[in-house]
């Protein structure tokens, strides 16, 4: 499989700008692998999917306000700084993407707030865009995380050409959201309601929560036409003993077992047995997975429609075909189903 077989024309108006009214009424492609057929529903439609004892896995990553923007000491060039990972808490050190990164140097300064309470210097240059950067701040690490909290902006991605409105903040996350560290959203979850989780819970199907912080790496472009040759950025990912027990006590009652979205697909194929069982895990991952593959875990995935091109189109690829894929795609757009992170939702039984 090569990078071109991943290409297809997507119309601009596709590309979502605002989520569905209501999470769960987001429209929802059900695509069946065996019989080759697709269905058009609503996402709460789901619940007719699944019995007593199938599991639904969760990520349950806390996107943060990852987004600043401050002013470059002497020019007050206006900067932005996207906040990637935290490297030291102790020194406040933090791996950060700055744009317009010309302008960016080693020993430079910038200020944020408008009282300029909050500082960064530029330490070092990670990547083209990419720099180290030490906050100094006078207070706990306490007070500089509420500091970061305050003054930070919820990280929509940038296709979203309008600015960030307050509902980004409660949007722009799952409502089952509990462990801070992403910097971008798992988004198939973001259609579920605290309504149909009830419902589904009601109906008797299980969830495990595993946690992969999503990094930018994700959305990475593939720029190589041979896919061996990606290089996937490294995410943190944590599944507990508990949620492996779940998940494999399905497995072995022949029940469901569906991944919420690509991530959640991507943190249990970093950790299987030779059983094809659920591993628990702590550490990184940089796991990328395209055609063809032969998967362990899930045998169903709930998921959002994706970009032409993207790492995540390829795993989607993989797991349901690449013909079917296709299909589902060229269907997807003739019926203008919403593309990206605020689009609509493709169940893949």
């Amino acid at each position: 499989m090569k990078l071109s077989n991943f290409n297809f024309n997507l119309p601009k108006e596709l590309l979502a700008e605002y989520p569905a009214e209501n999470r769960d009424e987001a429209r929802l492609m059900v695509v069946d692998r065996k019989t080759k057929t697709i269905e058009h529903k609503l996402f709460k439609d789901v619940l007719d999917y699944f019995d007593e004892g199938d599991v639904m896995v969760l990520n349950n990553t806390k996107v943060f306000p990852a987004r600043l923007y401050g002013n470059k000491e002497k020019t007050g060039a206006r900067i932005e700084v996207f906040l990637l990972r935290e490297l030291n808490s102790e020194q406040r050190l933090w791996d950060v993407l700055v744009d317009p990164a010309r302008k960016i140097r080693i020993g430079n300064k910038l200020y944020f707030g408008d009282d300029d309470s909050l500082v960064a210097e530029v330490i070092d240059n990670t990547t083209s865009r990419g720099r180290t950067l030490r906050f100094l701040y006078d207070g706990s690490y306490e007070e500089f995380r509420s500091k970061l909290t305050e003054l930070g902006e919820t990280p929509i991605p940038k296709y979203i050409n309008r600015e960030v409105v307050p509902e980004d903040a409660e949007r722009y996350q799952t409502i089952y959201a509990k462990e801070e560290g992403a910097v971008a959203a798992p988004t198939a979850g973001l259609h579920f309601s605290k309504h149909l989780l009830k419902r589904l819970e009601i109906k008797g199907i299980d969830f495990a929560e595993i946690t992969l912080h999503v990094g930018l790496g994700t959305f990475n472009p593939v720029e190589v036409e041979d896919l061996s040759k990606h290089k996937m950025d490294s995410e943190e990912l944590i599944i507990t003993q508990q949620a492996c027990d779940i998940v494999n006590k399905a497995k072995l009652g022949k029940k469901k077992v569906c991944a919420v979205g690509t991530t959640t697909m991507r943190a249990m194929e970093s950790s299987v047995s030779s059983q094809k069982t659920l591993n628990p895990y702590v550490g990184w991952t940089n796991k990328f997975i395209f055609p063809p593959y032969d998967f362990s875990v899930a045998d169903c995935m709930i998921t959002n429609f994706h970009t032409p091109k993207s790492t995540l189109l390829m795993m989607i690829s993989a797991f349901m075909g690449h013909d079917l894929m296709k299909k589902a795609y060229e269907e997807a757009v003739k019926e203008q189903y919403r593309f990206y992170t605020y689009g609509d939702a493709m169940l893949i039984l």
